[in-house]
């Protein structure tokens, strides 16, 4: 890199969360900026050291033609989840401090964008969906039809046994799909795919539930939504419990986090239109 590039990444670097800061300089130390692949898969990870290396290796070499990484951005695990995805073969990031699965997904899509993607793709690093489906989401857009594809198992095949998550995402669903006139079977999906210019252009705030606040911003900003079948099973033997929480406070944490990205994005709207007319 040339001296004013650097510069400009150590400013890009500095305006980060303090906690972000030393992690983001080990990565491009060993991962330099614009060297990267067409296609990025990120994946947060917290204690998921059963499964983390399956996931990383499940992940297809090429999509549509176009080559892959993966970049695990650890959330302050305990355990070996760094060594593990690390001997899996992808390129880590090492938050110390545990800091939330939107924060860590925020800087992920930083990451990968220095890194050169044109797509980024999610997964979740408990091996709950099947990585091989990324191909049916990265490829719409790589074709130009759509700037977001959101992996959906209502409309695909959903393997868990928790009745009351079922209910939760068909609830969310309707809600989602009513607040943005286009129709959403699955707002908690943690497999999707989107432009990179998406997570660069829209404002992402939530610490944790991120994945409607992406839906939200994006269908106001503009870029084109869809879904696609995916596969969800439950947690394999001996991966680390869910996270989320009990199934009543998570319900409620997400719907706040899908009114108020809603709220926000309106008066945002709002504001663009009445700066346009004056």
């Amino acid at each position: 890199m040339s001296s004013i590039a650097n510069a400009t990444l150590e400013q890009e670097i500095a305006a980060l969360p303090p906690a972000e800061r030393e992690p983001a300089r080990a990565f491009f130390a060993e991962n330099p900026p614009g060297a990267g692949t067409p296609v990025a898969i990120v994946i947060p990870a917290y204690n998921e050291e059963p499964t983390v290396a399956e996931v990383v290796r499940r992940i297809p070499k090429e999509i549509a033609g176009r080559a892959t990484e993966v970049i695990v951005v650890n959330d302050g695990s305990t355990d070996r989840t760094v060594a593990e995805a690390r001997a899996a073969g992808a390129l880590v990031c090492d938050i110390p401090a545990n800091r939330g699965q939107g924060l860590i997904f925020k800087l992920g899509y930083w990451l990968a964008a220095k890194r050169g993607a044109e797509v980024i793709a999610t997964t979740d690093a408990d091996a709950q969906y099947d990585e091989s489906e990324l191909v049916r989401l990265v490829e719409p857009i790589l074709a130009g039809r759509v700037d977001f594809v959101n992996g959906s198992r209502r409309l695909g095949t959903e393997l868990t046994t928790d009745p009351v998550r079922h209910a939760g995402v068909v609830f969310f669903g309707s809600l989602i799909s009513l607040l943005l006139l286009q129709k959403i079977t699955d707002p908690a999906s943690g497999i999707r795919a989107f432009r990179t210019s998406v997570p660069m252009t829209v404002k992402l705030q939530q610490q944790q539930y991120q994945t409607s606040e992406m839906l939200v911003a994006a269908r106001f900003n503009g870029f084109r939504i869809a879904e696609v079948p995916t596969t969800m099973r439950d947690r394999p033997e001996g991966a680390t419990r869910t996270k989320k929480g009990p199934n009543l406070l998570y319900g409620m944490r997400f719907a706040r986090a899908i009114l108020l990205t809603w709220r926000r994005e309106v008066t945002s709207s709002l504001a663009r239109r009445r700066s346009a007319n004056t």
